[in-house]
């Protein structure tokens, strides 16, 4: 069984502003750097044995600072990206609910509301099959995956076996460098308790 440690990246600018970033490729503030910083004082007694990263900067950036504490390299993976928000991204609650009403509403009632984008369980596939991708290339190991708030929530429903919908609903935001630590056996992903 392998335990993989799932962590969203540092602040943004975007995060600030409440912005839809998606794809968009936006770095850590300073704010971000220092939460990537503590991050890495938390995981530096965790005996992790490979970093994972979503290729977007913000992402990346959060891995490298965990990385070089841990003496590690960084491994890319274009499957961890944060879902395509589509002609949301870069735009805030409120000029979602005016350019796209009908979305919006879709989007409170826990569905995706972008028509152009990925939909949540696109999202769900292809993190699911990068986690067990990386769980085989582990066997027994402890490694690290920094990603974003989607892949992150993706994780969560598959754990607790539930809708992506469903698990907007029940649980709490994903904070940023917010880790949670899964156990992927069997081909079933758990999650643990743990005060990461």
């Amino acid at each position: 069984m392998t335990t993989i440690l799932m962590a969203r990246h540092g602040e943004t600018d975007w995060n600030r502003e409440s912005r839809f970033q998606g794809h968009a490729d936006t770095t850590l503030n300073e704010a971000g750097r220092k939460q990537a910083e503590a991050l890495a004082e938390r995981l530096r007694t965790e005996e992790i044995e490979a970093v994972y990263a979503s290729p977007l900067l913000r992402a990346h950036e959060t891995a490298e600072i965990v990385a070089r504490s841990l003496g590690l390299p960084v491994e890319t993976v274009a499957g961890l990206r944060e879902v395509d928000v589509g002609s949301w991204s870069g735009l805030t609650r409120t000029e979602i609910e005016e350019r796209f009403p009908d979305g919006f509403r879709r989007w409170l009632e826990f569905d995706h509301g972008w028509d152009d984008g990925e939909s949540y369980e696109a999202l769900g596939a292809r993190v699911l099959a990068v986690l067990a991708e990386v769980a085989a290339r582990h066997p027994g190991g402890r490694v690290l995956v920094v990603t974003h708030g989607g892949p992150m929530r993706a994780a969560l429903a598959a754990a607790a076996s539930v809708s992506y919908a469903d698990a907007r609903r029940v649980e709490a935001p994903v904070g940023n460098c917010d880790v949670t630590v899964f156990r992927l056996e069997d081909e079933r992903l758990r999650r643990l308790d743990s005060a990461l």
